[in-house]
């Protein structure tokens, strides 16, 4: 028997056996991707990867100023001014109806203390300054057409009222009456001009106030917010760069055996140096911002338009006694008005003089908290020399109601010439001083603020004057020090 025998089953040659090989590390994929396997390949790379830092951080800072820049240039030279203008304007708007009512007031009467020709004087006064201030204002709206067209309307409602002015003083002339109630006539037209300034005129000039301190309170909000997060963005810029700047000094003075890198050591210097510069001086805008706002124009704008509700308070109290048709219309506008001033709850004047008595106490402060833009003033006595201001207007403003509650009082009696010679003054030459007092000390108060504004604002500019150079200078240099660091070591390669 035959055996066939089969040849060997062929077989595959087994793969060659490699050791295993760890996949190599992300920096150094990225190195390869980036063409930055060579030591100054990677030196370039660090260097580009520290300017763009630097960039980084000059960049976030010019912005972070720029927008203190724009908050102190509306806030301080463009709306807050248009503010403290349409202020002046609703001042001497109001003023100018308080004038013309006092002129028919006196009626053909030389003997009492504040004359008809003194108050003929202040009228003119406050039309002078009423079309300066409208003419401020029209300047300062700038691009803003619904604005401008209001201002237009005003000083076309000037025109109106002056000549309605002027006819009431014209027929209460030639009527020669005693000093008191004026003729049916020359009310017709009195009533036709103060309703159009207090109907019309006074809350067009109240409404520009209110567009002006809006714009105000939007761009604080917004530049202020701003200001704080760039003072982060700078802050963690500046760190980012100087951190990698101190690893790579580190990294060079390994590999190269020395101990420091002059230009290096500079710019990373400069660099810390201005990050906290940069940190400082966005803290301080962002503070120069709330004291301009705080501090200072929401004060003014607040005792603005208190001073303006007074004078027009002055003025209800002479209508009071020029028109009794109208008494209890004034004495209603009067209460409401007072209330705004300084809230005491009462539904009639008597009770309201009480209220403001008893909530005072001997120096003229509020014994409690109390409402009202001089109650909220009360509240809020931080600045140096305002306390003592303030215990002028609150004593001058209780002094001011219990005159109005003497003249009030006379009048009710049937006093009427006895109410008009303490209104304006007797033939002895009396005048009453209440309310001018009181309004001299409103005006140092607003001037305390003012000056508060001013200052900041002036702080606020003076701190970010000249950043505009020594930004791109800086910049400039930090980068230079960088390329003269690092060109000496690379060129060692060469």
């Amino acid at each position: 028997m035959t055996t066939v025998s089969r040849p060997p089953a062929r077989t595959t040659p087994a793969a060659p056996v490699t050791p295993n090989r760890r996949r190599p590390g992300v920096l150094r994929r990225v190195a390869s991707r980036m063409r930055l396997r060579t030591r100054p390949a990677r030196i370039l790379g660090v260097s580009a990867l520290a300017i763009a830092l630097v960039a980084t951080l000059f960049t976030v800072t010019n912005a972070a100023i720029g927008d203190a820049r724009d908050g102190l240039r509306v806030i301080g030279h463009q709306a807050g001014p248009q503010v403290v203008a349409t202020a002046n304007l609703y001042f001497a708007l109001s003023d100018m109806d308080t004038q013309l009512a006092n002129i028919l007031l006196n009626g053909s009467s030389v003997k009492l203390g504040f004359s008809r020709d003194q108050s003929l004087g202040l009228y003119d006064q406050d039309r002078v300054a009423a079309d300066n201030a409208a003419i401020q204002a029209l300047r300062l709206t700038g691009n803003d057409p619904e604005a401008q067209a209001t201002v237009r309307e005003l000083l076309d409602g000037m025109g109106q009222y002056e000549q309605l002015a002027a006819r009431a003083m014209q027929l209460d002339e030639q009527s020669k009456h005693e000093a008191g109630a004026a003729p049916g006539n020359v009310l017709a037209v009195h009533r036709q001009a103060t309703d159009l300034m207090t109907q019309d005129l006074l809350p067009k000039a109240y409404n520009l106030t209110l567009d002006s301190g809006s714009i105000v309170r939007r761009t604080y909000e917004d530049k202020r917010g701003a200001v704080l997060a760039g003072r982060w963005w700078v802050g963690l810029a500046g760190l980012a760069a100087v951190a990698l700047l101190v690893l790579f000094q580190a990294y060079l003075s390994v590999r190269f055996r020395r101990l420091v890198n002059p230009a290096l050591a500079l710019a990373t210097v400069i660099c810390l140096a201005f990050t906290i510069v940069g940190v400082l001086l966005l803290n301080a805008e962002a503070g120069h911002l709330r004291e301009a706002k705080v501090r200072g124009f929401d004060s003014v704008l607040a005792l603005h338009r208190a001073r303006a509700i007074s004078n027009s308070m002055n003025a209800d109290e002479s209508r009071f006694l020029l028109d009794p048709l109208r008494a209890d219309t004034y004495d209603q506008l009067y209460l409401s008005k007072a209330q705004s001033i300084l809230y005491v709850p009462s539904v009639d004047l008597k009770g309201y003089d009480a209220g403001v008595n008893t909530a005072l106490d001997p120096s003229g402060m509020p014994k409690a908290p109390m409402e009202g833009f001089l109650g909220v003033e009360a509240q809020h006595v931080t600045l140096p020399g305002q306390r003592a201001v303030v215990n002028r207007v609150m004593s001058g403003f209780r002094q001011f109601q219990r005159s109005d509650a003497k003249v009030r009082t006379l009048a009710e009696q049937g006093d009427r010439r006895g109410a008009v010679d303490t209104r304006l003054g007797d033939a002895e030459g009396h005048t009453n001083v209440d309310f001018a007092l009181y309004d001299l000390s409103l005006g140092s108060l607003i001037d305390i603020h003012q000056q508060t504004f001013a200052r900041a604002i002036a702080d606020g500019d003076a701190a970010v004057a000249g950043w505009n150079v020594a930004l791109p200078v800086t910049g400039l240099v930090v980068v230079a020090l960088i390329v003269i660091g690092v060109r000496p070591r690379v060129a060692e390669y060469r």
